[in-house]
């Protein structure tokens, strides 16, 4: 730590002065109802004189601007003011923004329009977040993850924190990590982590490149109807326009990888966006002798061609390429050995590439979608997993999902009405040869069976139809201080047994916000959410029998109400309470635990025959404060209470393995003179519930499967101790001529706090470490009865701190 600390301070005191350095600000204005481009619009960088005005295209550039960190105001009679907050000017690479305006349907004799930097569309108008390019960008201990940075916002935890491990699973209001979906320019992204969780999406880090990502915008709750398949969120990445004039580039260099990204012109009409990522934790890791070696690629890009005024086209490409093994560590601890024999080595490879076409019509606008997506997942696990043996052979997975979509959406705007309509359809496949030893087989001195095998075994492959149609309608009443929005949405699939009955997805939604005075709002929602369950519960077979055609689509009922006041320009606080009901969750017919309480670890999600009697209900109230760049300084801080309980074979309501309770967040940032940064991320998240383990069976089974055996009829009895932790990043910038160099320190867990851990089971180890110690002095037995048990609970602080640069030109 000292030495990563005087080598900043070295290179911040001794860097060679250099020329006057400006940087640009250019971009686009569109109406946010028509899409249409607006000319004469009028663009100042607040605090100065400089400034412009729209083109007939819409179009603006600003050059010579001294590289700072600026607020940018929109304005025009007829449109809302607008202020985007946190605009980082630099000389290596154009500031670029795609800025959309709402009309002023008010009469400026009627009211005095104010500037909202958190305007909301009338169908949501409540549960809704978002950021900017620049604060997930600077966010401490986000590793530059739009997954985990969007962990402040409330009501949103993960399995970084008190659950037990350090992943990207999205836990939303108490939801479980496979009940969200994700859209990147209107296309959806099924897997963007790296190692994803297979049936959950959830994995240890983020695929998506935040260097072109424009904004982020997270739904909890009332959803808009185009979306299918969210029951607790849907996050939307919308990727900013390549700089107009010229070809432009960054590289990052990290501790743990290397990123290159460019993006510009290559005609007046045609302009790309291209990135790539290496990682090289596994070298990292082989110097520090942690038995893990994960390493991964992964790459996008996207493409804009404006064929004329009224019609744009563009194509978008996103994947990863994702290895995990193992090496054989010095000592083999008994941590390390726990790791080797619990975790499987993984083999995966994923992408989502899509085509967009949109055409503007008098008064509103469409989009048709045409996408193709694809993972690639081969697991296997084995009793020594550093030599391979096929008959101690614990698990193997071969498994591919394919989706090939279309979507259509529809939008009109008439006065103070908006219609949308839109329809999707897709072809789905998936096939999946798997092989899984729950339980081996054991026996006694006399060859006498004492406990039977059981084994999942089977080659499938599935194929279905999925569609889709919505209709949504809202307007505004009062001049304004009413909002209302009614949404309906039906789906269907060709596979499941109730599939094409329609009635059974009917999903209503209707929302509501009213201005009670001036700055203040009453905002609710109630709808209800259907999504179908994951293929590989779907795909499940035995002797040639699809167990689980039967299965419902699970089903979730919300009900939201809240306030939201905006006191001054760019602070928001907001205070929410909610209510959700699941039902026909899905329930393992192995272990009669709910699927809603799995999809945290790196296996797989499902494979196993499920019964869709599961409920499940979640409740809570959360408050957010967010005040956007003023006086140098931003800040979030959120607080939720929530409690979630899911039933299991047994029908009574039970703590939820997400169950935390108590989620703090605080992210706080100020910008220093002569462009120096600091950020503070604080989190604090109440204890997880966990089931203790089956000893007796543990002992039996862990040679044979390297896991141990729950006592489920204990099921989340225990609780871990309260996660709580700070991040702290420093990031200086230097600007050149026609390059920008950014250096930053990124330190996880700044405090060493001690991070609670699940109890992990393992065998202890000789006093020599070579082998496993047995009560008997004998060598160990296979069903462990000689074996001394040892609960591992990790206790050691571990501190994470980063040194990177970013080279902009």
């Amino acid at each position: 730590m000292r030495r990563i600390l005087m080598l900043f301070a070295f290179v911040v005191c001794n860097h060679a002065v250099f020329a006057q350095s400006y940087g640009v600000l250019e971009g686009i204005v569109k109406d946010k109802t028509t899409q249409e481009a607006l000319a004469g619009i009028t663009i100042i960088l607040e605090g100065t004189s400089l400034g412009t005005v729209t083109d007939a295209d819409g179009a603006f550039n600003i050059k010579s601007i001294p590289p700072k960190t600026y607020n940018v105001k929109i304005q025009s009679l007829d449109y809302k003011p607008v202020t985007i907050y946190n605009v980082v000017i630099t000389s290596g690479n154009s500031q670029v923004l795609n800025i959309e305006l709402e009309q002023n349907n008010v009469a400026l004799k009627e009211v005095v329009v104010k500037t909202n930097p958190f305007q909301k569309n009338p169908e949501t108008p409540l549960s809704v977040q978002s950021l900017s390019a620049q604060e997930i960008k600077s966010n401490p201990g986000g590793n530059f993850d739009i997954s985990r940075v969007i962990q402040a916002f409330p009501g949103v935890s993960g399995t970084s924190g008190s659950v037990g491990g350090y992943r990207n699973d999205l836990v939303i209001r108490g939801g479980a990590p496979n009940e969200n979906v994700y859209y990147l320019d209107g296309i959806e992204v099924p897997v963007i982590n790296h190692f994803a969780t297979q049936g959950s999406a959830g994995g240890p880090t983020g695929i998506v490149n935040i260097s072109f990502i424009d904004d982020v915008t997270l739904y909890t709750s009332a959803f808009p109807a185009k979306y299918d398949n969210p029951l607790s969120g849907v996050l939307q990445m919308k990727q900013r326009r390549a700089n107009a004039e010229k070809i432009q580039s960054n590289v990052r260099l990290s501790a743990t990888e290397f990123a290159v990204t460019a993006d510009g012109p290559v005609s007046k009409n045609l302009s790309f966006l291209a990135s790539a990522r290496r990682s090289y934790l596994q070298l990292l890791f082989k110097a520090l002798q942690i038995p893990i070696q994960p390493s991964y690629w992964d790459f996008q890009y996207k493409v804009d061609y404006k064929i004329n005024k009224k019609l744009s086209f563009y194509t978008l490409a996103i994947g990863a390429i994702d290895k995990f093994g193992f090496l054989t560590p010095d000592k083999l601890t008994p941590e390390n050995i726990y790791i080797l024999k619990s975790n499987p080595t993984i083999n995966q490879w994923s992408y989502t590439n899509g085509y967009g076409l949109k055409g503007l019509m008098n008064k509103g606008y469409w989009n048709l979608t045409f996408s193709r997506n694809m993972l690639n997942n081969e697991l296997n696990k084995f009793e020594d997993n550093q030599n391979p043996v096929e008959s101690q052979r614990i698990l193997k997975i071969n498994s591919r999902e394919g989706e090939t979509k279309l979507r259509f959406e529809w939008n009109k705007y008439y006065r103070k009405w908006s219609y949308s309509f839109g329809a999707m359809v897709q072809n789905d496949e998936f096939s999946n040869s798997i092989y899984n030893r729950l339980q081996a087989e054991l026996k006694d001195a006399n060859g006498n069976i004492i406990q039977p095998s059981v084994i999942i075994a089977a080659n499938t492959s599935l194929s279905m139809v999925r569609y889709g149609a919505y209709g949504q309608v809202a307007t505004s009443l009062f001049a304004d201080r009413l909002n209302l929005s009614l949404g309906l949405r039906m789906d269907g699939n060709t596979f499941t047994t109730d599939g094409n009955n329609l009635v059974k997805t009917f999903s209503p939604r209707l929302a509501a916000s009213l201005l009670l005075m001036d700055k203040l709002k009453f905002n609710a929602s109630v709808g209800r959410y259907y999504k179908l369950p994951p293929y590989t519960v779907l795909g499940y077979q035995s002797s040639g029998i699809y167990i689980n055609q039967a299965a419902q689509y699970i089903s979730s009922d919300h009900i939201v109400g809240g306030f939201e006041y905006l006191p001054w320009a760019g602070g928001r606080a907001t205070l929410e309470g909610f209510y959700k009901i699941y039902g026909n969750y899905p329930v393992s017919s192995i272990d009669g635990i709910s699927l809603a309480n799995k999809g945290g670890d790196f296996n797989v999600l499902g494979n196993e025959p499920v019964t869709s009697n599961g409920k499940g209900r979640v409740y809570g109230i959360e408050f957010q404060f967010q005040q956007k760049l003023t006086k140098n300084l931003y800040t979030i801080l959120s607080y939720t209470y929530f409690k979630s309980e899911f039933t299991n074979v047994g029908g009574i309501y039970k703590p939820a393995s997400w169950d935390n309770g108590h989620l703090l967040s605080f992210i706080g940032g100020y910008k220093f003179k002569r462009n120096y940064e600091l950020g503070v991320k604080f989190r604090y998240q109440g204890g997880a519930p966990y089931t203790p383990f089956d000893m007796a069976a543990s002992q039996r089974n862990y040679l044979s499967t390297g896991s141990a055996v729950y006592d489920y009829s204990q099921f989340n009895t225990q609780r871990l101790g309260a996660f709580h932790s700070m991040d702290v990043r420093v990031d200086k910038k230097w600007n050149y001529k026609k390059w920008t160099l950014d250096l930053y320190i990124d330190i996880t867990n700044f405090y060493a706090s001690v991070q609670p851990q699940y109890p992990k089971y393992t065998f202890a180890r000789t006093a020599d470490n070579t082998t496993f110690q047995t009560t008997d002095g004998q060598p160990i037995k296979s069903d462990g009865s000689n074996a001394v048990p040892l609960i591992l609970n990790e206790t050691k602080p571990v501190v994470v701190p980063t040194i990177g640069f970013i080279v902009e030109f």
